[in-house]
């Protein structure tokens, strides 16, 4: 399995907006694609900024492909992540999950 990162920020008042974008376009994105094992979006006030990392993990390196193109280094950008995005990541960190852990009750 292969967890892939991505960071982007907004201005702390373009925050929820982007949020909800993100859930309109990214989430349908990741979650649709054959292969992804689901996503996980975090935001963190920094400020005048918030962060957003993404994280989502991935069946193979072919699933990876499936859903960022023929670089799958290189990050996935929406129509109007320009609207919000002060700066960001152009490429994504790729990790191979060698464990995963569950509560134990």
């Amino acid at each position: 399995m292969i967890m892939r990162t991505w960071r982007g920020w907004t201005r702390a008042e373009d925050a929820d907006a982007y949020a909800a974008y993100l859930m309109e376009t990214g989430h349908p994105g990741y979650t649709s694609t054959p292969g992804n094992r689901g996503v996980t979006f975090t935001r963190r006030d920094d400020g005048d900024r918030v962060e957003f990392l993404l994280a989502s993990l991935w069946d193979s390196w072919e699933a990876v492909g499936a859903f960022a193109g023929p670089d799958p280094e290189r990050a996935v950008f929406y129509p109007q992540d320009d609207r919000f995005l002060v700066d960001r990541e152009l490429t994504v960190n790729h990790y191979e999950v060698f464990a995963v852990g569950q509560p134990t009750v």
